[in-house]
């Protein structure tokens, strides 16, 4: 079974995110995330809600609910696909969702600015399939 640490390092990696881009990201210090990644202490619950949305992942898959960093059930079990999966199902490239999600255009999702020039963004897998007008799964 993986480690909170494991999962977190497996997710950073995944993204190409190192540490400090994390901490700039979440606004959580340096410090702390160096001591999940060790596995010396684990987030709380607000610090791993930023985590989540800064990783684009599941708050089940730091659970260990699901091996998929890839898309994510919210606490009502609506699904957040990523900008890969919507592109996908699209047949558009991945700047072309982000771009359009990020300038309002489409009403399948929407982006929040972290920092610089940094984005997360938000997916609804329901309102993408009404949207493309398919259903089923990616």
């Amino acid at each position: 079974m993986s480690t909170f640490s494991g999962l977190l390092k497996q997710a950073m990696s995944e993204r190409n995110i190192n540490q400090a881009e994390l901490s700039a990201l979440t606004g959580i210090g340096k410090s702390s995330i160096s001591q999940y990644l060790s596995g010396k202490n684990k987030p709380n619950m607000k610090a791993m809600n930023t985590l989540v949305a800064a990783l684009d992942v599941s708050i089940n898959y730091f659970e260990e609910k699901t091996t998929s960093p890839d898309y994510t059930d919210d606490l009502q079990g609506i699904k957040n696909v990523s900008v890969k999966q919507a592109a996908i199902l699209l047949g558009k490239s991945e700047q072309f969702v982000r771009i359009s999600i990020q300038r309002g255009i489409v009403p399948f999702g929407f982006a929040v600015k972290m920092t610089g020039d940094k984005y997360s963004y938000y997916i609804s897998l329901k309102k993408l399939y009404e949207y493309t007008g398919t259903t089923g799964s990616i």
